[in-house]
């Protein structure tokens, strides 16, 4: 993330102002911001338009005509008072009956949300530094990291079970995946779309000449400009029919598309809908799945797909489920599951893995330490990777000691990469390098090993731990050690005793 520190200052100063202005809750707080965004942005990309449509000889209609008052240039040097009854009552049920382009993408989510800032005060302060941060006027590579510095704050807040996921762990599961230009792109449960766009950026990059892409200290890309991306048609698949995204929690999809939009996507498909409910019809859509899907969470059993078949109420095993069924034949998925999923002894949770080995190859298992998603969650997780189609002869493993930050609630910077690159590598070099010594950090395990342990596929069941053979001294070597170190204290108490009395 390339972002100044005033620009960092800024959106500090943002949070702090929603803070103490009664926004308690961040999540409502982000939604919020993210409302005087569009806001912004709105009038900024019709001015835009305006010059587009003058400069090619072309008729323009503002979408503000019988509606100037709502522009942002015309509210925002308004006094507080009036601000706020004219924010509240006059542009927020305006930007919520918009239907123009790309400004439908956020807007056609609006019907049920409200404005609910409190104080007028608070209103008139965000406006100024959302104004000083000029959002439209930067590069989408500043506009998406503005957003996601303004998100990143959401994972200290907690989030009332509501947290994003690392984004270095985001972009490792991504590089494991590896999307192409080609493919459909789902995340089921997309809370803020950090899959998404991670996946829209890596094919990016994947396209863009090497000595133009730059890496920033967090291992984040920077100047993808897709240069080897020639076919129009290309152009069009990806930002009109690659990226697909659903979620259950209104707020969380709106807040995932400004994360969208921000980040250069202008036609993601994110929807409102419970991908494990009747509700959503879909299967064998896509190429590619990217997830971390809700752990030890459960579902009503009326409201189950039909089309699932675990007999559970389990999240982390549904989702699983549904993911395999969303693939097309030889499509890939990368997943986040809780441990419990590796080794649990339902039969729901046999049937899952069962199903993993049997209906999917299933190519490699990450074990991450439990610190991953400190502060808000201490469970163990692991990463599945794995193909529709055909069975699995054998699987590689790697046990993650470290991910780059410190594993405590703080997560401090360390050397921001841990083990990553070497997973990267090791993952893509798995059957040249067929590693199989279960000392070290990656090995490959057949398949009727694990199915002759009940389909266990934790790596606990099949790593070998290297004991060291400790040579301890004989116990009255140790014992005559410890008798010369009391002579030896109570000789120098002496000393100091004689020394003090001496004064």
């Amino acid at each position: 993330m390339r972002l100044s520190p005033d620009k960092k200052s800024q959106i500090d100063s943002l949070w702090d102002k929603f803070w103490s202005g009664g926004l308690s809750n961040p999540l409502s707080s982000i939604e919020q911001m993210s409302y005087l965004i569009f806001m912004k942005r709105l009038e900024d990309m019709d001015i835009l338009e305006q010059r587009r449509a003058t400069a090619m000889g072309k008729e323009y209609k503002s979408i503000f005509v019988g509606n100037e008052s709502c522009r942002w240039s015309h509210w925002k040097h308004m006094s507080a008072v009036e601000m706020l009854p004219h924010v509240r009552d006059v542009v927020f049920p305006f930007i919520k009956s918009i239907h123009d382009g790309e400004k439908t993408l956020f807007s056609k989510h609006m019907k049920d949300a409200v404005f609910i800032i409190p104080k007028p005060a608070l209103l008139k302060e965000a406006v100024g530094i959302i104004d000083e941060l000029d959002i439209s006027a930067q590069s989408s590579d500043v506009q998406g990291d503005l957003y996601e510095y303004l998100l990143s704050q959401l994972s200290t807040a907690g989030k009332n079970g509501q947290f994003r996921t690392p984004r270095h762990i985001i972009r490792m599961i991504v590089e494991l995946v590896d999307p192409d230009v080609n493919d459909r792109v789902c995340d089921p449960a997309c809370g803020t779309g950090g899959f998404i766009f991670s996946a829209f950026r890596y094919i990016l990059k994947k396209y863009t000449s090497p000595d133009m892409v730059e890496i920033d200290e967090e291992g984040d890309y920077h100047n993808l400009i897709g240069d080897h991306i020639t076919e129009q048609s290309h152009w069009d698949k990806l930002y009109n029919d690659t990226f697909y995204g659903f979620d259950f929690d209104s707020t969380m999809v709106r807040i995932g598309l400004m994360n969208m939009v921000l980040h250069g996507i202008k036609s993601a498909h994110l929807e409102l809908v419970d991908t494990l409910s009747n509700q959503y019809e879909e299967a064998e859509k896509y190429t590619v799945i990217l997830a971390n899907p809700p752990f030890k969470g459960s579902i009503d059993k009326t409201d189950i797909n039909d089309k699932l078949t675990l007999g559970t109420t389990k999240t982390e095993l549904l989702f699983v489920e549904q993911m395999i069924r969303l693939l097309e034949v030889g499509g890939k998925c990368g997943v986040i599951v809780p441990d419990g999923v590796l080794f649990g002894s339902s039969g729901a949770h046999r049937s899952l893995r069962k199903m993993l080995l049997d209906t999917c190859q299933l190519e490699g298992i990450v074990s991450m330490p439990s610190g991953v998603f400190k502060p808000y969650a201490g469970v163990s997780t692991a990463v599945l990777i794995f193909t529709k189609g055909d069975s699995t002869e054998k699987v590689w493993f790697y046990d993650m000691d470290a991910d780059g930050y410190s594993l405590d609630d703080k997560r401090n910077p360390i050397d921001r990469k841990g083990d990553i690159p070497d997973i990267i590598a090791r993952f893509r070099n798995r059957k040249t390098e067929n590693p199989t010594d279960r000392k070290g950090k990656c090995f490959f395990v057949p398949v009727k090993e694990i199915k002759d342990n009940n389909y266990d596929l934790s790596i606990s069941r099949y790593k070998e731990i290297e004991y060291e053979d400790v040579k301890y001294e004989k116990p009255e070597v140790i014992i005559d050690k410890i008798e010369d170190l009391e002579r030896q204290i109570l000789e120098n108490i002496s000393e100091l005793r004689q020394l003090v009395g001496e004064k």
